[in-house]
């Protein structure tokens, strides 16, 4: 193993990795690398580490460029579905992003469990340029003993970079411009959230300069271009998503992502083809994430169909919120069709899916959104109580999560409480929001312009009558 691991020491046994003096993993409690008060010396200085740490190319100088509050668990469950289902040779990145986020959490035992899983994974996977992507695996090592002032250990992983970085010739200590790097980076962003696309598109245009040849590269140039032409709907992002997405397809036929995604883009323009795609996919097996997004490709045809498709997601992953989310939303759109012998059950239904949904993640702001939304027609206390609730937790959420918030607020004060002035406050704070999503800013200023409108007109009729 060692020797695979080109420009890197071989690990110490007690510090590295984990395990035993014959191989075998110890347990947390166990491992000598955790009881770093006891026994390491702790001389350095941690002044010049932090410079160093600085220039690390990894999740802890990526991911706080990350605007909004991150909603770790849900971060970590999409991570958990990327690992079992990814397409690509992804898993060690993946892995080694679950450790940053569990130290959001305070968890450090569970990071470096996963910095472990992280480098199995990258040895299985992809042997050949271990030491390019263990950059960003040891860099998360690096970090985390930092912040658990092992400053021995931090050094130890400084040096293993520092000797990566000097075989791949890089002219600097720290870090090495690389395509894999790029990529790392690209598939990061796309994590967490698919408004981070065009950061991950320009990771992934750098690292196809480097590697034109690369299918996985592609493919993430691919995703990320759709990811941005689902924010802005913009005619050049779909011409280009979908030739991306068609050449990831030639290349990766299999590719399950790739059919999906380019349904999604043809559905409005070639729905026969789009069908096809989503026929095709659906003859291997599907993961949840896979059978959710086919799922929106039925809800505008199929409302039946598409809940159909949830409920087998729901039956692989009855932890996933997304999926619990999906079939609420569903349930709300037949509950505006339904006869009035059929609505209470179908209420019911959706309230049950907006309430396992925030169980699943109960940090996620939109399923709470929604289930205010349906408690309005028949319970308008406990959607006020939800709103205000939500309201209170306004400074710990993310920009898009404030905007659907003052939206909905100004929306149930305008038309369930009818108090036009704090309705139009709530759009107004809502709009001069920068940033987020711009369908929800947009929104919120139409809601405004609309508002102003009727008060001219008000103002015009009044003045009229003074005139009589």
């Amino acid at each position: 193993m060692a020797a695979a691991r080109a420009g890197a020491n071989p690990r110490p046994p007690s510090l590295n990795s984990g395990e035993g003096p014959g191989g075998e993993r110890c347990s947390p409690e166990q491992c000598p690398r955790l009881e770093f008060l006891a026994g390491l010396p702790h001389n350095a200085s941690p002044k010049p580490l932090r410079e160093k740490l600085c220039a690390l190319q990894c999740h802890f100088t990526w991911c706080p460029k990350e605007k909004d509050p991150v909603d770790v668990a849900h971060v970590l469950k999409t991570l958990a579905l990327l690992v079992e289902y990814t397409a690509y040779r992804t898993r060690s990145t993946y892995i080694a992003m679950k450790a940053y986020m569990h130290h959001l959490q305070g968890s450090y035992q569970e990071a470096l469990r996963d910095l472990w899983d992280a480098e199995d994974a990258l040895m299985e996977d992809d042997q050949a340029s271990f030491p390019c992507h263990a950059l960003l695996i040891y860099g998360n090592f690096a970090w985390v003993y930092y912040l658990l002032a092992n400053y021995s250990m931090t050094e130890l992983y400084l040096g293993r970079i520092q000797e990566i970085c000097q075989a791949l010739s890089s002219s600097e200590p720290y870090s090495v411009q690389r395509p894999e790097t790029h990529a790392q980076r690209g598939w990061s962003f796309l994590v967490l959230g698919f408004q981070n696309g065009e950061e991950a598109r320009k990771c992934f245009q750098t690292a196809i300069q480097g590697d034109e040849s690369n299918k996985d590269f592609q493919a993430g140039l691919a995703i990320s271009t759709f990811a941005c032409w689902t924010l802005s709907r913009r005619s050049d992002l779909w011409k280009e998503a979908t030739r991306l997405m068609e050449d990831t397809l030639r290349r990766q036929p299999q590719n399950c992502d790739a059919k999906v995604y380019l349904a999604i883009l043809l559905q409005s323009t070639d729905l026969p083809r789009a069908r096809g795609l989503v026929e095709d996919v659906s003859q291997g097996p599907l993961g949840p994430e896979v059978l959710r997004n086919m799922a929106q490709l039925h809800k505008p045809h199929c409302l039946s169909r598409t809940i159909s498709l949830l409920q087998q997601a729901i039956a692989l992953d009855p932890g996933y919120h997304l999926l619990h989310y999906d079939l609420g939303n569903c349930y709300s759109g037949q509950l505006e069709r339904a006869a009035p012998e059929e609505r209470g059950a179908i209420r019911e239904a959706a309230i049950e899916s907006f309430q396992r949904a925030v169980e699943a993640d109960p940090l996620s702001v939109f399923p709470k959104l929604a289930l205010a939304k349906i408690y309005t027609e028949k319970s308008p206390l406990y959607a006020e109580e939800i709103y205000r609730n939500l309201l209170e937790e306004l400074p710990t959420t993310g920009k898009r999560s404030q905007q659907a918030l003052y939206l909905h607020w100004g929306d149930f004060l305008l038309r369930g409480k009818g108090r036009r002035r704090e309705g139009l406050e709530a759009y107004q704070a809502g709009a001069a929001i920068l940033g987020g999503c711009p369908k929800k800013r947009l929104l919120l200023r139409g809601r405004v312009a609309k508002m102003a409108e009727e008060d001219s007109a008000r103002d015009l009729a009044g003045q009229e009558v003074l005139r009589l």
